[in-house]
């Protein structure tokens, strides 16, 4: 995966992100729009031959705090997912 700034304001961050799937941004998505600071997060593949997508956040505080703040928060998740299935699978 490689993240690059496309455009950076003090409330607003613009991210174009290769080599990823989109299904991991939604995640992100999901987790920052249930932070109050959040005031828009979206998600789009640019196009999908390029394998490229963007990230738009507008926030009330800095975005690229609320980023990984989300990312942080997903990989909790994902983590504690990961053990409910393991622990399925060996009481099975």
């Amino acid at each position: 995966m490689q993240a690059q700034v496309v455009s950076s304001e003090p409330k607003e961050l613009n991210l174009s992100i290769k080599d990823t799937d989109i299904g991991i941004l939604y995640i992100i998505q999901h987790e920052l729009l249930q932070t109050s600071k959040i005031d828009f997060a979206g998600v789009i593949v640019k196009h999908p031959l390029t394998n490229e997508c963007w990230m738009r956040v507008n926030s009330s505080t800095k975005p690229i705090q609320e980023i990984k703040n989300a990312t942080q928060t997903a990989e909790k998740t994902a983590e504690e997912l990961k053990k409910l299935f393991n622990s399925t699978i060996k009481g099975n």
